[in-house]
């Protein structure tokens, strides 16, 4: 199984290596791809070390999957050729997520819409991955109408630049800025860039990618993602009108039996999800599970999940490991 890491050498590059290493995803050559400034670099994985190449090598080395995070536009350009030297891409850009050609994949909730002929397959949005995986399975249950979601969103979303700052500002030194503002002590109500309809990519993403995983356009989605000073996750209060009512009780057993998700929620011990625990894990972590006594049919619930890893790295690699349990891949 030759395994290329486009983007290596980036935050979830790393994080990718890492989730490879831990979950013994068979890799009999690793190929390591960045930009040109880090081609020649090298990257340890497995107590072995190796160079790190451009793009253009990795495709002619034909590897069986790609694993991209490198951008949208580096996805754009690149999955294609890849795809077409016989390599099965997963992309975590945004560049192909609401492509109607392409399927966008959360293993627990839609792995089997993928076939050996989906060369290139994308990885939602660390935000949406993290909710869907809890409306999934009550969506099944009681029918989901509307989805009123805000987010608080970790630094390490945005990059390393946006960690450094955060750091520079710890320490009151002046530096690159990754916002517009001071994120230390502060919440920014934007995350990515604003549309024409006053709301951000982040929380459009977080609407359309809902539909499309969970394969019903009925659902309604309204979100606000805000970026906050917090390294290990982003967080979501999420409030959720169904068709059906509900018993709270069959609601967190339902969570607990779903493959992925933690409950986290016992008011009297205070034990609810929060960034600082989930960081470096790989569940989505559930709690704060109450009725919305201001209208009937609706609930209220915090999700938490490391944005890094199941928000992106592990999502990815669990798409692999899927491929390869059922033979669409090697």
């Amino acid at each position: 199984m030759r395994v290329a890491v486009v983007g290596a050498t980036g935050m979830v590059g790393e994080v990718m290596l890492n989730v490879l290493a831990e979950r013994n995803f068979p890799v009999t050559e690793l190929i390591p791809v960045a930009s040109e400034k880090s081609v020649g670099k090298e990257i340890t994985f497995k107590d072995k070390k190796y160079k790190v190449v451009n793009l253009q090598t990795a495709v002619e080395m034909k590897p069986d999957v790609a694993l991209f995070s490198a951008g949208g536009d580096t996805s754009l350009e690149w999955a294609p050729k890849f795809a077409g030297v016989g390599t099965t891409v997963v992309d975590n850009s945004s560049a192909w997520r609401m492509d109607p050609t392409k399927k966008l994949v959360v293993p627990e909730i839609n792995a089997n819409v993928l076939t050996k002929d989906d060369k290139i397959i994308a990885n939602p949005n660390c935000s949406t991955i993290q909710l869907v995986m809890a409306l999934a399975p009550l969506h099944k249950e009681y029918q989901i109408k509307r989805v009123v979601v805000s987010t608080y969103q970790s630094i390490t979303g945005t990059g390393v630049k946006a960690v450094q700052q955060l750091e520079n500002e710890y320490k009151g030194e002046k530096g690159e800025m990754a916002y517009h503002y001071q994120i230390h002590r502060n919440a920014i109500p934007h995350c990515d860039s604003f549309l024409d309809n006053g709301y951000t990519k982040e929380e459009m993403k977080l609407t359309n990618e809902t539909m499309k995983i969970i394969g019903d356009d009925s659902i309604k989605v309204t979100a606000t993602a805000v970026r906050i000073p917090v390294v290990g996750g982003h967080s979501e209060a999420v409030n959720i009108e169904f068709e059906n009512d509900f018993d709270v009780n069959k609601v967190r057993a339902i969570l607990q039996n779903t493959p992925g998700i933690m409950v986290q929620d016992n008011t009297d011990t205070n034990t609810y999800p929060m960034p600082l625990y989930a960081q470096n894990k790989n569940e989505v972590f559930v709690g704060r599970i109450r009725r919305d006594e201001s209208q009937p049919n609706t609930l209220n619930m915090w999700i938490v999940a490391d944005n890094l890893r199941k928000g992106a790295a592990t999502n990815t690699i669990q798409i692999a490991e899927y491929l390869l349990q059922n033979k669409l891949i090697g």
